[in-house]
């Protein structure tokens, strides 16, 4: 049964986190962190929590902003507040010292604080995202992007369809992609719209997408599985530059899969994902 944790993030910022572990998990001691990408949620990563929770000692995190974590002011989505929370969910909670898993955003902060604070981290997966910097013009057809949503939407099927279907990003139907969206969604009075603040989200994206950050996954220490999709964001050149950079990388990829490789594909992700940690926590 999936179980609601309280964590008090940087300058007080409340935050909620969703433990998974199964009574079979061991108790106490070191776990695994998992952190959703921009826009996503504790709960997208229901399924891959689940392959996870009968051996780890499993809790995913609503990063601030998101899900059921507080909206704080604009000026708060910095990445050393993304760090500082990751950090505190582990020390709080008494995870370290703790695997991290990161999609996308969420993998960022997580080598981030590999990078800063290894005695708080044991082991890191990278999910699909870059280390390059994506630059002013990425930010831009992401403003263009929000402005496009159809706001409100008529209907959770109204947000499957347009998300995996009808999107001008979508080259062909991804009805993941759809239920993805589906589940950042609430109901208004005159429809459906997300959880989150899209200006906020573009706040966040703005402290990270001008910046390479290469200097920093260099810094990590600890084994690092660095896991792309095949139709993903990340290329398969950049991601094995990664794997060379850090001391300790290993790289994988999966077939068919895009983006969001552990919501789309969550049984080849955890045969990914689960030879790796043998590994790294055996070693």
């Amino acid at each position: 049964m999936v179980r609601r944790l309280d964590v008090t993030g940087a300058d007080g910022v409340r935050l909620a986190a969703w433990d998974f572990t199964e009574q079979t998990a061991p108790q106490g001691g070191s776990g695994v962190l998992l952190l959703h990408g921009l826009m996503g949620r504790a709960s997208h990563w229901a399924s891959a929590a689940r392959r996870l929770a009968p051996r780890h000692r499993t809790v995913a995190l609503d990063q601030r902003g998101h899900g059921h974590s507080e909206k704080p002011a604009a000026g708060s989505f910095t990445r050393e507040a993304y760090v500082a929370d990751a950090a505190a969910a582990v020390e709080q909670l008494g995870l370290g010292p703790v695997t991290l898993v990161g999609h996308s955003m969420g993998a960022l902060t997580a080598w981030q604080l590999a990078a800063e604070r290894p005695d708080l981290v044991r082991a890191l997966v990278i999910c699909d995202m870059r280390a390059s910097a994506l630059g002013a013009a990425s930010q831009r057809e992401w403003q263009d992007w929000f402005r496009r949503w159809p706001l409100p939407f008529a209907s959770l099927d109204a947000v499957r369809q347009w998300f995996g279907e009808d999107d001008p990003w979508v080259e062909r139907p991804r009805p993941a992609r759809g239920a993805f969206f589906a589940e950042v969604m609430s109901e208004h009075h005159d429809g459906w719209r997300p959880v989150f603040e899209p200006a906020q989200m573009l706040t966040s994206r703005e402290t990270w997408v001008h910046d390479a950050h290469w200097d920093s996954l260099a810094q990590v220490r600890c084994p690092t599985l660095v896991l792309r999709g095949l139709d993903g964001e990340l290329g398969r050149a950049e991601a094995q530059e990664m794997v060379r950079v850090l001391p300790r990388g290993v790289y994988a990829e999966i077939p068919d899969a895009g983006h969001l490789l552990h919501y789309e594909h969550a049984d080849a992700w955890w045969e990914a994902v689960e030879p790796f940690l043998d590994g790294a926590l055996t070693s």
